[in-house]
């Protein structure tokens, strides 16, 4: 019987397969083109490129030393703070090189937003005034109204609003550790961030603060890119969606040995040196 007749026809139809529909690309929060730096003579990494995908959390793993948190700093413009720091390459903000000779660093600070290894609230200030410090600094004016709704939608984001509402004008060096850098979080979302750094923002916190900052990564998933430095393979396991592994050998500058979905760098990674870490062989 001919394929082309209807009565042969029926009969593949369920066996059919049909082609796959085509995807659109991922969209680019951020994306680095061969980054290199260097602090005085002493080159820190070399020829690092990376695609950041918009809306996802993307770690960066790999030992001491490998230069994961100096890439952080290159991503919003805090490596040109040492004054011996050097830098070559590109890094785009949505399309746009954020060290072009006419962009303000202030434009990177407020698109790209910061998360430090230590909570650092401005201790005398009040948990209200603390959320809503960076508006000056970037220049940004709200009203009264405005400005109270933004403090209970940023803390509430950052998952400590029902802690604190009712304390507002206590001072944000009176909240313990955890609270304390979900504070640091709202401060950074208040500013209307698109991408989001933190640098091993658990690590100075007890367990139960950790799953607080964990829950509150997950909630902002898709709200805003975030990008964190962790060594706890743990937690990159549980709260990113892709993954970089940064090493330094031999004492050359630190670069990436691969990157990709967090599922195939712990389950399937390409170089033999990623499962060795990974797994806890070194490092």
């Amino acid at each position: 019987m001919s394929l082309d007749t209807a009565p042969a026809r029926d009969l593949l139809h369920d066996t059919m397969v049909l082609p796959p529909v085509a995807q659109p690309p991922e969209r680019a929060a951020m994306e680095a083109r061969d980054v290199s730096a260097w602090f005085g003579s002493h080159k820190v990494l070399e020829r690092v490129s990376l695609v950041i995908p918009a809306g996802q959390v993307t770690a960066l793993i790999g030992p001491s030393g490998c230069g994961k948190s100096t890439f952080l700093r290159i991503l919003n413009r805090m490596h040109e703070l040492v004054p011996s720091a050097a830098l070559a390459g590109q890094v785009l903000l949505e399309g746009e090189d954020i060290y072009d000779p006419g962009r303000r660093v202030t434009h990177a600070r407020r698109h790209v937003g910061m998360v430090f290894q230590k909570p650092n609230p401005f201790p005398a200030m009040s948990i209200q005034d603390n959320v809503t410090a960076g508006l000056a600094l970037t220049g940004v004016r709200v009203s009264a109204r405005e400005r109270a709704d933004l403090v209970e939608e940023c803390l509430t984001r950052a998952g400590l609003w029902s802690e604190v509402k009712d304390r507002l004008r206590a001072p944000g060096g009176g909240l313990s550790g955890g609270q304390q850098q979900r504070l640091c979080i709202a401060r950074s979302l208040a500013v209307r961030p698109r991408v989001l750094l933190m640098d091993e923002p658990c690590s100075a916190l007890d367990p139960t603060s950790t799953r607080r900052v964990e829950e509150t990564i997950a909630a902002l998933r898709g709200e805003v890119t975030i990008v964190i430095v962790t060594h706890n393979m743990q937690q990159a396991a549980r709260v990113s969606d892709r993954c970089a592994f940064f090493l330094a050998e031999a004492g050359t500058p630190g670069g990436i040995v691969e990157h990709g979905p967090t599922p195939a760098m712990f389950g399937t990674p390409r170089d033999q040196r990623t499962s060795d870490y990974v797994n806890g062989r070194f490092g």
